[in-house]
This record gives C-alpha cells, sequence and structure tokens, in this order.
C-alpha cells in the first residue's frame, strides 16, 4: 500500500463553514452530509427562549453541547456545555433554550435519517433530510455572497 492509497483525514476550520440564518434566531452551519446514507452533522446556535417543532427522527441522533443550555420539554434532563445525548430512532421531543441562557447555545448534532416535524395531534407536517438541509445550507450560503463552503461529502 503506497500513501497515495490511505485515506486522508479531511479537516474544516470554522470559518470555512460559515452559519446562516434559519430566519427565526437559530443559525446553522453545515460540516458534513451524506445523502445516500441519510447522514448530517450540523452545528445549531439557538438563542435564549427559541424552541423548536415537536419531531422525532427516523434515525438516531447524536448531540454534544459546546455552549449554553438546553432541554427537551418532554425529560427533566438539561443539556450544558460539555453534554452528550444519545437520541434513540422514533423518541419524540421538543427543544427548547430557557429564557433566562445568559449566552447562545451551541450545540453539534450528528443526525441519521430524517427529521419528521409533528403537528399538535403528532401527525408529520414536514420531512427535513440530508438532501434538504445540503440544498438549504448551499442556496443560503450562496444568497448571502459565501459561495459554496467546503462541506465534507459534497
Amino acid at each position: 500500500m503506497t500513501s497515495l492509497d490511505i485515506p486522508r483525514a479531511l479537516h474544516r476550520a470554522e470559518d470555512e463553514l460559515p452559519f446562516v440564518e434559519l430566519g427565526d434566531g437559530a443559525l446553522l452551519q453545515l460540516l458534513q452530509v451524506d445523502v445516500e446514507a441519510g447522514l448530517w452533522v450540523i452545528r445549531s446556535r439557538f438563542p435564549a427562549g427559541y424552541a423548536v417543532q415537536t419531531h422525532k427522527h427516523t434515525g438516531c441522533v447524536h448531540a454534544f453541547t459546546i455552549a449554553g443550555s438546553w432541554c427537551y420539554a418532554e425529560y427533566p434532563e438539561v443539556n450544558t456545555a460539555g453534554s452528550y445525548l444519545f437520541e434513540p430512532a422514533g423518541s419524540v421531543h421538543t427543544l427548547t433554550v430557557p429564557a433566562d441562557n445568559a449566552e447562545v447555545t451551541d450545540v453539534w448534532f450528528a443526525i441519521q435519517g430524517a427529521n419528521l416535524n409533528l403537528d399538535a395531534d403528532g401527525n408529520v407536517e414536514m420531512v427535513i433530510d440530508a438532501a434538504l438541509v445540503r440544498d438549504f445550507y448551499f442556496g443560503s450560503c450562496e444568497a448571502n455572497g459565501l459561495g459554496r463552503p467546503p462541506v465534507i461529502g459534497t
């Protein structure tokens, strides 16, 4: 085996992958996407008082909190800086950020499969998957004059 045959580790600096606005106060940074495998790795920044629509995932989710705090309305645990959370496929939850947070909540998520946004009766209102996140991220970057960032997997 030669050095040409050995896969290289891939690195992206924070400033290579800009954060984009979601339109509701939250920011999104796409780190990696694999549409065929249904994997999307993102970093999200949420302001105090923010809430994500109740949803569930078709695959598992790994979350690591970098700063701030957040919780699921359905569970007692609070995620703070340094916390790791595992969500099994099918768990239903509503991400909320305390209104009294003194700093932005910054969380890294690795999501497998689709995110299914649910209405009050548990019906699916919207499906968010790797392809939609990729297309939204690149469209937002291009619309804001940021070009097409070097997201791993694209």
